[in-house]
């Protein structure tokens, strides 16, 4: 990629340590990962793209950017199962790190002795991933889904590159977020998760229906197709019941996230999660001082349009 195409697909409100922050080069992806060659088609200016609104070439875009940027030879998910884009990802592990570095001197640490541990790490396994490719931390991703744990161990079992930096639990009690995870001599220097959204399984669906549908229009507009002829029913990056939603949704999940921490305040530095609702931010951070937390905050991200942020709190 040349300093033209870089200041053109650069995107300066992802974090600077962000590899995917000047954009996607299609043709080395492609080279990098051959299956990604069927999913490309030019868009009304002559430049390669794909269709955002295919799920499986989404996911073919995936697997590409985590063998290409990664390593990771070997990376897939099931059918019906969330496929998040890694660049987004990557800005959460990208911003723990600076976290990190307040009480390093302002260095970034690196190295298997930076444990972190990623609640509800899906199928898709891609913050282990991310944080152990892109700064050598031991990673533990737990998951209370059976089949997402069945695969993200897969994954991690599967790369030489991840199989001494990445493991895999299966929470087996349903109201823990720490307990049957974090073994009693364990220590990590943080905790992060990306809670679920929506409190029901009707809200869940509307969302991803609205959000499918504006990923579709958006991407037929710019490859010049109608976009009243989409077809509706390949409308589905899907999703189980656990990775998009709860009963009282992200708020609940991360008040409760929050009472738990207190119990794992010895052996877990920085907890932090993810929050999509700006309004949940100030009550939630108030429940944590409440129950003894010394140390607060908000970090803003911002990925495209969307304006994003994770809470951290320490005991």
């Amino acid at each position: 990629m040349n300093k033209q195409q870089i200041l053109a697909n650069a995107k300066p409100e992802m974090h600077t340590r962000n590899r995917h922050n000047a954009g996607y080069n299609f043709v080395e992806l492609a080279q990098a990962y051959s299956p990604l060659k069927a999913f490309l088609a030019p868009n009304p200016v002559g430049k390669l793209t794909i269709d955002f609104s295919q799920p499986s070439a989404v996911k073919a875009l995936n697997a590409s950017l985590l063998k290409y940027y990664y390593g990771v030879q070997q990376w897939d998910v099931p059918d019906g199962f969330l496929c998040p884009a890694v660049p987004g990802r990557a800005d959460y592990v990208h911003y723990i790190a600076d976290l990190l570095a307040i009480s390093n001197e302002n260095q970034v640490p690196q190295g298997k002795e930076v444990k972190g541990l990623d609640i509800g790490t899906g199928a898709n396994l891609i913050y282990p991933i991310v944080a152990s490719q892109s700064y050598g931390w031991k990673m533990t991703g737990s998951d209370i889904n059976a089949a997402s744990y069945k695969n993200a161990k897969l994954i991690a079992e599967s790369n030489t590159n991840l199989k001494k930096l990445v493991k895999v639990r299966l929470q087996q009690q349903a109201e823990s977020i720490f307990m049957g995870i974090v073994n009693q001599s364990e220590m990590y220097d943080f905790s992060m998760c990306n809670p679920p959204f929506h409190d029901s399984a009707e809200a869940a669906i509307a969302g991803s229906r609205k959000k499918n549908k504006n990923l579709a229009r958006h991407s037929h507009k710019r490859r010049g197709k109608d976009s009243s002829a989409i077809n509706q029913s390949q409308l589905n990056f899907g999703g189980q019941h656990n990775e998009l939603w709860c009963e009282g949704g992200e708020f609940s999940f991360v008040k409760s996230m929050i009472s738990q921490s207190v119990e794992f305040r010895e052996q877990i530095i920085w907890f932090t999660s993810l929050l999509s609702k700006k309004d949940n931010v100030e009550p939630l951070l108030k429940f944590a001082k409440k129950l003894g937390a010394i140390d607060c905050k908000t970090i803003n991200m911002a990925q495209g349009a969307k304006a994003s942020r994770f809470i951290a709190w320490r005991f």
